[in-house]
This record gives C-alpha cells, structure tokens and sequence, in this order.
C-alpha cells in the first residue's frame, strides 16, 4: 500500500460540539477517526446535568448520552438556546443527514426573552413585528420603531457580511485580512465601535439600549467594550429565532456523535491526554501520549480542548504559550441548577434581569474580576418549552450569573465533593459556605462569598420583580464556579467562552486554526507583550513562529470564536484545512446551507422554473422617466429663459424685401 492510498488517521483531543463535528467531517472524508476525552461524557459546555425530581433525593449525576426519564429535572450546563439555525443544518447537510433526520426536534421559544427591570417594568423580545412595534413605540414613539427597523438593517449587514466573509474564511495571517471582498466591507461591519454606540445611534432612550446590547454576554463581553459587529446576535434572534432542541441542547452532540459512529469514529471517554506528541524538531505531530502511558500514532491531531490550556499544558514550552496567557480572556459564570418543588408561571423560558447600575456592573466584570453588587443574569427554565425537563407540576431554572474570570493566583476551596466540578445541595439548603454573601474585596477573589452574595441576589432580585420567591422551592440546587468550570473542562481561567472577542482578537489576531509555535520562553523578541501587541506579532508571524505540521485546533479560542453555532462552522474551517495540507478534496460543498436549499424546499414548478427566476426590477419606473424628461425639458427652458441657451434661429424668409418707405 503507498502512502497515497493508505487510509489517513487522525485523532481529536475533546469531544465538545466543535471535536464531534471535525471528527465526522474527518470520517466522511475517508478518515480514519479516534476522538479521545477525559470526561465520561460527551459535549463539554454542552453536556446535562440530571436530577431525581423528588424532595429530599441527594442523587444527581451527568449525562452519559441518554435522556432523563420525566421523573428527572434535566438541566443544560451550558448553553440552553438555539441560535444561527442555518449553521446546524448546514452541518448536517455536509454529512448526508439533517436535525430531523437524527430525530431532533427543535421547538421555538416565543417570546424571545422577558426583560425585568429594577423599575418594575418589563420589555417583552419577540420574532412578531407587531409586538416588537407596540413594545419599542411605548418607549421610543413612532418615530422609534422606524429607528429599530434601521438597526436591524444595520445588525442584518453585520449578519451576512459575517456568515460570508468571517465565519466561512480562514486567517491565517494578516495578509488574510488584505482580501479585497473582505477589506471592502471593513468598514461596514462596524468593528472600531462598540455595540452600545451603534445602538445608542438607533435608540434614544436608556432603557432600549440596554434592551438590544445585553446579548454582548453571549460573546463574554461588556456591550461597551465588544466590536458593534456582535449586534449580528440580536438580529438572529429577532429574525430567526430562538429554538430548543427537544429533550436538552445534548441532542446536538450526540446526533453528531451518531453520525461520526455510523461514518466510523471511535469515541474513547475517560481518557485524558497528557501530551501532544511532535518530532525532535517540534516540525510535526505525531500523535498523543495518554495518561495512562499509552501512546496513539496519527497523520493529524486535532485539538478540541481549550486552546491557552493546550499549549501550556500539551506542548512544550513556547513563546506563543506565554503570550496567549495574557491574551485577555473572555468572562466565567456562578451558574446555579435548581430543581423546584413547583412551577413558576411568571418566568418564561428565557429571563434577562438587568442591574439598575448597567455599565458598573459590567466594569465590575471585565475589568475588576469580582461579581457586581447587582449583577444582570440570566435565568432559563427549560421546563417551560419542553415538559420533558421535569416532572409535572415542576420547574427546572437554570440561573447564569455572569462573573469575571480567575485571576492566575486564585484558588478556590469551594468545588465541592458531590459531583466532578460542582456543588450540590438538597431541601431548601444555602450554600455549603459560611459566608454571608457581602461584597469580596477588590484585591480578592472570594469565590464561596461571591457564590452566596449571587445566590441572595438572584433570589431577591426575582421576588422584587416577579412577585416570585423561589428560596423554598428549591429541592435540590447544584452549581458551578469558575473553578469548577476550570477543574471540569480544563478552561483556562475558567473562562467559559475562551479569549475574548475584542478586535485584535480575532480574524487573523485570534490564533490561528494549524498550530504555531515560538521559541523557548526568554527567547522571543515578544516575549513580554500582552494584549493587542501580541496578537498582531503573531499575526504577522513575529518572534520565530513556525507552523506544526499535522496539528490543529477547533474550538472557541480559534478561529472564527466562540458559540456553539460558531464552533460549527469552525468545523469546517478546520477540517477544509486539513485536507488541503493533505491534498483531499472536501467532500462537501464550499458554500452554505441556503446555497443548496437546506433551509426549505422549493415547489416543483414547471421545466423552466420561469416564475422562480431572480430578475432585478427595472432602475426607474415609467413614472420616473415621465418625471426626468419633465425636469430635462424645464431645465433647458431655464437655460433658453437665462440666456446660457440661445434659442435656434428663424429660417429666412424667400419674400423679397419691400422698400423702406412703404
């Protein structure tokens, strides 16, 4: 067998949404597949968290692939709505199936969102254009809904142009950038302003700006801080939709998982990594070096694991491992899983509640570290658009309290024993901590204090907005910290959306997909920079980077970024890459899923398809060439009436001349 016929391998460390994804795409294309994770279950962020619907049972455990029975609350870990739906069936349709086809259902949740506001108001978030115009024109007047259609144009620009020419395009250098159809719309994307500003251009009131920025949080970004072209996440939710998958935002992984298995993949759970393995030059990977000794041999390795954690963990010592720890990262998460003892009709599926002190709250966040004095949060229940995630006659909330993330001296003595990476406690009990929930210093990451201070005011926050008091409906109640999302999933700093998406953090800023790596630490001439300087070194492949052959990654620190939709199309990315190192043809279509009619089917129509046929109206209207020739004609009588026009002369006359004296 030569080596051009020989079945080429490959092995994908971490069986997140963007691992599954390669690993089946690697499978379609003829390879052989070993995806190797350290936990015992599937997903990463996206995995379930499951608990015994009945008062007093302390038994919860991760999912391992299958669906709760309906005596379990079943809960979302991570991320428990749908966006960018066109990005899953694109997916799928590159693998020969669909949703439908994996048996996932996918339910819409309308409304969107409730907004709850200090004030005691509230802002209803809808896909109907007549609630979206009672709710804006309440605020803003007529006048004010005219405003929101414009910034919907403005967020469906940045949508396209992104889908087009980020999320489908390779950086690989800032040569990358220079593209002209990516350069001619630099502009239009708007990434020198923050969403607030573009918003504020479009809103006039307080109220609404925070109503259509506070989804920057989906990107682990302050709304003052992240690129304006991030309001493409509004926009999908206003246009498309939020959908939920039926029976938890698993389904997901484990329709992917199937699809890898029935193409080939073999998936190995429990099986940490403790080493990528490369040749005596680091020029190429070779394979990894599990922790339990054994060693597995591959073309290609693929890297699935957070990415700052793989290459100070993974990978000898660098340049490019020094520098992307002091990448600034995106925010962490106190997220709290309550399974009650009844249900809360008050809360919809989706809940925002926005602190009164909007932009110090996010401060707080992103620049101190520390949990605000009145966070915004996020509170979901799941059970309010599929019944099958409690019991009846009861409710599973799910509450995501945004956070910042650990600082690189913080420990944390709070992870708790139940369960890996959580804490767990039954009938109506507080947290297991003896703190009162008062505000951590400012030089400190208290994490049980900021746990409970989250905790008390989630629960009076509710009450004082809803009328609703959770505090003894909680029968069970589980949560993460930063240092369990840490200790769980290898997050560095716990930081649940990987770096952030500031500008020089991504495109070719953000690192980049094929591995590269630096000199030994202390001697790089950057080996001291931070932030934006050393994201262009390295985009411009300063500092004596070199490329590793044969290793990879996918994911949320990479590029495109962060979001599990993203993380798909990522899929792509790498996997395209992979196989034109390997001088493989992609076994999909390069476009997208509206390029080859994923999203809907069209009727039969006749042979012609006459009446489909895309034509461009005419550029003016019979109305239009009756008004211009009116307005040629006055413009010469205005010039013939000025004198800059002479008028013709009369032709002479053939009658002789009469005398002068007649």
């Amino acid at each position: 067998m030569t080596e051009q016929t020989r079945q080429k391998t490959a092995i994908v460390i971490g069986a997140g949404v963007g691992g599954v994804a390669t690993a089946a795409r690697l499978a379609k294309a003829g390879f052989k597949v070993t995806v190797v994770e350290k936990n015992d279950f599937t997903g990463g962020r996206c995995s379930l968290i499951h608990h015994e619907g009945y008062v007093g049972s302390e038994d919860k455990c991760m999912d391992r692939g299958r669906i709760a029975d309906i005596r379990f609350q079943r809960f979302d870990q991570g991320p428990s709505l749908l966006l960018l739906p066109h990005l899953f069936a694109e997916a799928f349709h590159d693998l020969d199936t669909s949703l439908k086809a994996e048996g996932v259902r996918l339910i819409k949740c309308e409304p969107n969102y409730n907004l709850w506001f200090g004030d005691g108001e509230s802002f209803e978030l809808s896909t109907d254009l007549a609630r979206m115009k009672t709710e804006v024109e309440k605020w803003e007047g007529k006048d004010g809904f005219e405003r929101y259609l414009g910034f919907l144009q403005e967020s469906h620009r940045h949508y396209e142009l992104s889908v087009k020419h980020v999320l489908r395009k390779n950086f690989t250098s800032l040569l990358s950038m220079l593209r002209p159809s990516f350069l001619r719309h630099l502009l239009a994307l708007h990434p020198f302003e923050s969403i607030y500003s573009r918003a504020s251009k479009y809103f006039w009131t307080e109220r609404l700006r925070r109503v259509f920025t506070f989804g920057s949080m989906y990107m682990g970004m302050s709304p003052f801080d992240a690129p304006g072209t991030y309001s493409l996440l509004q926009y999908t939710e206003l246009a498309e939709g939020i959908w939920y998958p039926e029976g938890g935002f698993h389904k997901i992984i484990e329709a992917l998982v199937n699809v890898g298995e029935r193409l080939g993949v073999s998936y190995r759970l429990s099986t940490p990594v403790a080493q990528i393995l490369l040749t005596r030059d680091s020029g190429r990977a070779t394979g990894v070096l599990l922790s339990s000794g054994e060693q597995l041999s591959a073309d290609s390795v693929v890297n699935n694991s957070d990415l700052v954690y793989a290459y100070n963990n993974l990978l000898p010592p660098s340049t490019t491992a020094t520098a992307l720890s002091k990448r600034p990262s995106s925010c962490s998460s106190i997220s709290f899983y309550w399974a009650l003892d009844t249900q809360v009709p008050a809360l919809s599926a989706h809940n925002i509640f926005l602190a009164d002190e909007y932009r110090e709250s996010f401060d707080n966040i992103f620049k101190k570290h520390l949990i605000p004095e009145q966070p915004s949060f996020y509170v979901n229940v799941p059970s309010r658009v599929d019944p099958t995630a409690a019991p009846e006659g009861k409710d599973a909330v799910v509450v995501l309290v945004p956070v910042g993330h650990l600082l690189e001296s913080s420990s944390d003595a709070h992870a708790g024993s139940n369960a890996p990476g959580s804490t767990s406690t039954s009938h109506n009990a507080s947290p297991t901590s003896a703190h009162d929930g008062k505000h951590p210093t400012p030089t400190t990451q208290d994490w049980p204090g900021m746990v409970a201070l989250a905790r008390r005011t989630v629960l009076s926050t509710i009450l004082a907005r809803t009328g609703v008091d959770l505090g003894p409906h909680i029968a069970h109640e589980s949560a993460n910290t930063p240092a369990t999302w840490k200790a769980l999933l290898n997050l560095d700093k716990g930081a649940i959306l990987g770096l952030s998406h500031s500008f020089f953090n991504v495109l070719c800023f953000r690192p980049p997909t094929r591995a590269r790596l630096g000199g030994r630490p202390g001697t790089g001439l950057f080996d001291e920079l931070g932030g934006a300087a050393s994201s262009i070194a390295a985009s411009i492949r300063l500092g004596g980077g070199d490329d590793v052959k044969g290793l990879y990654f996918v994911g949320a620190s990479t590029h495109p970024g962060t979001g599990v939709p993203i993380c798909l199309a990522g899929s792509k990315v790498t996997a395209a890459q992979i196989l034109a190192d390997l001088g493989m043809p992609a076994p999909w279509a390069a476009g997208g899923a509206a390029d080859h009619g994923v999203m809907g089917t069209r009727g039969k129509g006749g042979d012609g398809a006459a009446i489909d046929a895309k034509r461009a109206g005419p550029l003016l209207s019979r109305f239009h060439y009756a008004l211009l020739l009116l307005l040629i004609l006055l413009l010469l009588a205005l010039l013939v009436g000025t004198g800059l026009l002479r008028a013709p002369l009369a032709a002479p006359s053939s009658r002789p001349a009469l005398p002068a004296e007649l």
